[in-house]
């Protein structure tokens, strides 16, 4: 666990104030699963392929599930994929990340399962 809690204070360092303001790094929270610094709960696609540099989630997708955007090059396991728009998304484990819309307060995870294919990130 000290291990976690380490890469996730280099994490934080590496983005800028502008990207803690609008969208932080995700960060591990009681249960094990990522939220971000106002503890709303961080999610992956199945559909996005693990490494391939991209997000399959765009649109009115994107709309629905706001992807979590990044600055810099964080450190392993956190990287960064190109959106089509060219904005720079943080991913874990080579797969993008994202939000929910519909999670209105810290620790909701109402997007956890929908469809079958949107899952809570666990912070390992």
């Amino acid at each position: 666990m000290k291990l976690l809690r380490v890469s996730t204070a280099v994490l934080a360092l590496l983005f800028s104030s502008t990207a803690l303001a609008t969208d932080p790094a995700p960060l591990p929270a009681a249960g094990g699963m990522l939220v971000n610094s106002a503890g709303m709960t961080i999610y992956t696609y199945d559909k996005d392929v693990p490494n391939s540099g991209k997000s399959s989630c765009v649109a009115t997708c994107a709309k629905n599930w706001p992807p979590v955007m990044a600055e810099g090059t964080p450190p392993a396991p956190y990287s960064v994929v190109t959106r089509e728009d060219g904005g720079k998304q943080l991913a874990h484990k080579g797969k993008p990340l994202y939000t929910f819309v519909k999670d209105k307060k810290a620790g909701d995870k109402t997007g956890d399962g929908v469809g079958g294919v949107w899952h809570t990130v666990a912070g390992d």
